[in-house]
């Protein structure tokens, strides 16, 4: 009787490591996940602004696109949680959206070589962040649902393994703008 205790004890313990280690494998994956979509947002980030001077020279009028971009870009991206980037980054894909829009109002910004160059980094950031989300995405949706099913929850729950946060795009992209570089 007493060996039958130990097994089951003993498999119960195997168990709950299984179950936490998996967990922590989870919550990794989505670090790693965020990490690297981190270094597109950063690199979009620091784009925006030269973006908005090349934009504003040409439409000094649209003062409010450009005010609200910049107060988005205001805080201190190093210092931001994740759940801060997340939220400030679909925020400002909106705003660069408007800012596109504005500029495809002026043929002379289009025709600007330095505008041209960044709307082809832009580009290829934004590609790389499309990409990047999806991994991220993925990740995130593993985690949750490990953390949302029976038995996991509750293992997770006692050694505080949370839900992540989707990188969920907003209405504005729903409905995107169409940019034309001719």
């Amino acid at each position: 009787m007493t060996n039958i205790i130990i097994a089951v004890g003993i498999v119960v313990i195997g168990l709950l490591i299984f179950a936490y280690n998996k967990a922590i494998v989870l919550r990794n994956y989505v670090r790693e996940a965020f990490s690297t979509m981190d270094v597109y947002l950063k690199k979009r980030w620091d784009l925006i602004p030269n973006l908005i001077e090349i934009v504003k020279s040409y439409a000094a009028h649209e003062k409010d696109v450009f005010e609200q971009v910049t107060k988005l870009r205001s805080a201190n991206y190093s210092k931001l949680k994740t759940s801060q980037k997340i939220d400030v980054n679909e925020k400002l894909t909106s705003g660069v959206a408007k800012i596109l829009a504005v500029a495809e109002n002026y043929p002379e910004i289009k025709a600007n070589q330095n505008y041209a160059l960044l709307m082809t980094q832009l580009a290829d950031v934004e590609e790389d962040i499309a990409n990047s989300r999806k991994y991220y995405n993925g990740t995130v949706r593993e985690l949750n649902t490990y953390t949302e099913t029976f038995p996991s929850n509750i293992i997770c729950a006692l050694f505080g393994v949370k839900r992540a946060k989707l990188f969920e795009i907003n209405e504005s992209e729903r409905n995107s703008i169409k940019v034309n570089f001719n």
